[in-house]
């Protein structure tokens, strides 16, 4: 427990402390993007991700440190550094496609941005190779149970086939829904702590760092993230977020809990591939600032994305919509302790 609470305590300091230094060197090395929800459309530096990461990390090896050099759990420390290998891996991903953002990234009358980032076809298998460090060490127990049908061993098609899926399907879907100042690690955080929590309670000890490490240092980004932010996720969060969430739910056996918790992504996932059917293109997350700076839907009554759904709630700014969609997160993350999983 001591060892645990230690390192809660290093993620939260680590991320605390190292992003205001980022923020600095990721702006005058010109990793920026636009702040599409403010007026004037500012430039804020991004990749956001590092920060967190640096967090997590810092969190993790003195937990693995602790844990091998005074109590000698070497087991937990190999599935811990494989989860390292996996977050650094898909971070440099993310951070890949935010420098592709910032040579790209122009901002249009209507306050959209051009040519952002890598095609969407491409990310996928930028990401999949986070899987391989959980491959591997066959992360999990290759025996789920699925509704209607019961449990089923899937044998090594777990590590060579599941494992992969997952990686890249969380990882992906969280980095579909985003764009408001705080909205990313707000959420992030609600489901991180519901997630840790739910590993604590269940004495997925594993987990529950993975988890808790990750909550605290999305505490420590959100001061410079929320309303009005002084620096951006990027893709870096996002991808890093989903490849720590999934890594959590392998190596604790938390399936049933992880994918209720994660919810709000796979309806965020089925609508932004309507949106794709409909429209030919993916749809933005993100509104039309209005002069009183609420912010209205680009599309009208219909509804492509969950940013969509609140805008059309009333008028909403900005801090109330990351609100709303951070609220419905935390409703989600309640039906796992209600003693349906």
């Amino acid at each position: 427990m001591i060892v645990l609470i230690i390192s809660i305590i290093i993620s939260f300091f680590t991320t605390f402390i190292i992003t205001p230094f980022l923020i600095r060197f990721l702006y005058f090395a010109g990793i920026v993007s636009f702040d599409l929800n403010k007026k004037g459309k500012p430039k804020l530096p991004a990749s956001g991700g590092i920060c967190v990461a640096s967090g997590i990390l810092a969190g993790i090896l003195v937990y693995v440190g602790l844990q091998t050099f005074i109590y000698g759990y070497l087991d937990i420390s190999l599935s811990l550094l494989a989860v390292v290998s996996s977050i650094l891996i898909v971070t440099f991903t993310g951070l890949l496609d935010d420098l592709n953002v910032k040579s790209k990234a122009v901002p249009t009358k209507d306050g959209m941005n051009i040519k952002i980032g890598f095609p969407q076809w491409l990310k996928p298998l930028m990401t999949l190779p986070a899987a391989v460090p959980l491959m591997v060490i066959s992360a999990g127990d290759t025996t789920m149970y699925l509704p209607f049908i019961g449990n089923i061993n899937f044998g090594i098609l777990y590590p060579l086939l599941l494992i992969p899926i997952g990686v890249v399907g969380v990882s992906n879907m969280v980095n579909m829904l985003g764009g408001f100042n705080g909205l990313e690690a707000g959420m992030g955080l609600v489901y991180t702590f519901g997630l840790g929590l739910y590993a604590f309670i269940n004495n997925i000890q594993i987990s529950a760092i993975i988890f808790f490490s990750a909550f605290a240092s999305l505490l420590a980004f959100l001061k410079y993230n929320w309303y009005p932010a002084r620096i951006l996720p990027g893709d870096s969060l996002t991808y890093l977020l989903g490849s720590a969430v999934v890594a959590g739910i392998i190596i604790g056996n938390m399936e049933k809990a992880g994918i209720i918790v994660m919810i709000p992504f796979l309806i965020q996932g089925a609508l932004k591939f309507y949106s794709h059917i409909k429209l030919g293109a993916y749809a933005s997350d993100l509104g039309v600032l209005q002069r009183d700076g609420t912010i209205k839907s680009r599309y009208g009554k219909k509804i492509y994305s969950w940013t969509h759904l609140v805008m059309n709630m009333g008028k909403l700014n900005e801090r109330q919509i990351a609100l709303i969609l951070i609220f419905v997160q935390v409703l989600f993350c309640t039906i796992p302790f209600l003693g349906i999983v």
